[in-house]
């Protein structure tokens, strides 16, 4: 059932209160991870939705599994296959012998965070099925559409270095995640206390208590929406995805989506830090995640081993910082 679509705000302190519960809850069953996390819970209180890209056995999918148990989110994990269909995710419409009529079936989909685990496995047709439901929060089945439950949020995991058997993602489904964000290994010390921690509690499985519930993450996103952006860290965010947009190395940069998406993440970010204004290391701190994965390059770039990475790099060197501190004139 999807909840009103009215949710009175937290203030920003009983926001910033909760979100540190939530990493701290996360950050007991996961290790290494913690910029990451703070990344990905900031896209969930801006309602965006997170692709981790990174080789496996990293714990991206105990993260995210993690991340919703703090949250207080029904969960749901999908392994992506070349042979699965649309329908297994958004579900289909069964015969019923006892009525003798077509009744829907509900696909994994149907849950508060979706997990799809290697999406790059399964074909572009599958992975499109997944665009309407990210974009606005619904399902449509044979002319019928169903709305998704509040909150809904997605994260999805790819493989960057399997080729064989993999779909790369087309650039439309890249860009309805506000953030791709890439784990990296932990260093020795962080390895060693994975391997403890499992040695510790003598099983696999690895239990993360709520912090919060369903509602209150609503209202928890109604208090980030809340916090308003200076004139001139809006000016600067739309500056650096311009250069994007005139770099000689990208044949076509990131879109307006890719502009709000890093405002709004940056905002999550203020939010956590519990400041109602957002700076431009907020926007610094999200400019990489929220813009590289929306940047197409040339061939003659790919020739050159230029990344959408450095690209972003090169736009926040080459991009004025404004010499505010974002909380004097509101936009």
């Amino acid at each position: 059932m999807t909840q009103p679509s009215t949710t009175s705000p937290l203030p920003v302190a009983e926001v910033a209160r909760l979100g540190a519960e939530v990493l701290e809850a996360v950050g007991g069953a996961i290790v290494g991870m913690g910029p990451a996390l703070r990344l990905a819970l900031a896209t969930v209180l801006a309602g965006g939705h997170v692709l981790f890209e990174d080789v496996p056995g990293l714990g991206k999918t105990l993260a995210s599994r993690s991340l919703a148990s703090a949250l207080g989110l029904d969960f749901r994990r999908l392994q992506c296959t070349p042979d699965l269909l649309p329908a297994d995710i958004t579900g289909s419409n069964v015969y019923d012998p006892a009525t003798r009529e077509f009744e829907f079936r509900p696909g994994p989909v149907f849950t508060g965070l979706f997990l799809a685990d290697e999406i790059n496995r399964t074909s572009p047709k599958t992975q499109s099925a997944l665009l309407e439901a990210m974009a606005e929060r619904q399902v449509t089945v044979e002319g019928v559409s169903y709305p998704l439950a509040r909150p809904f949020h997605v994260v999805a995991t790819s493989n960057p270095v399997e080729y064989e058997g993999t779909y790369p993602l087309p650039e439309a489904q890249l860009d309805r995640f506000m953030l791709r964000l890439a784990v990296g290994h932990p260093d020795a010390a962080g390895e060693t206390e994975i391997i403890r921690r499992r040695l510790a509690r003598r099983r696999e499985e690895v239990t993360v208590a709520p912090v919060v519930d369903p509602a209150t993450l609503l209202a928890m996103q109604a208090g980030t929406e809340a916090v308003d952006v200076a004139h001139d860290v809006v000016a600067y965010a739309v500056a650096l995805v311009a250069a994007t947009r005139t770099h000689p190395g990208v044949e076509i940069g990131a879109s307006p989506r890719g502009t709000q998406a890093l405002v709004l993440v940056a905002r999550g970010l203020a939010v956590l830090d519990g400041r109602t204004w957002v700076t431009p290391d907020d926007i610094k701190a999200v400019a990489v995640p929220a813009l590289a994965h929306r940047l197409t390059l040339t061939p003659q770039a790919w020739a050159t081993d230029l990344s959408p990475s450095v690209v972003v790099e090169q736009a926040l060197s080459s991009v004025p910082t404004p010499s505010s501190a974002g909380h004097d004139v509101r936009a």
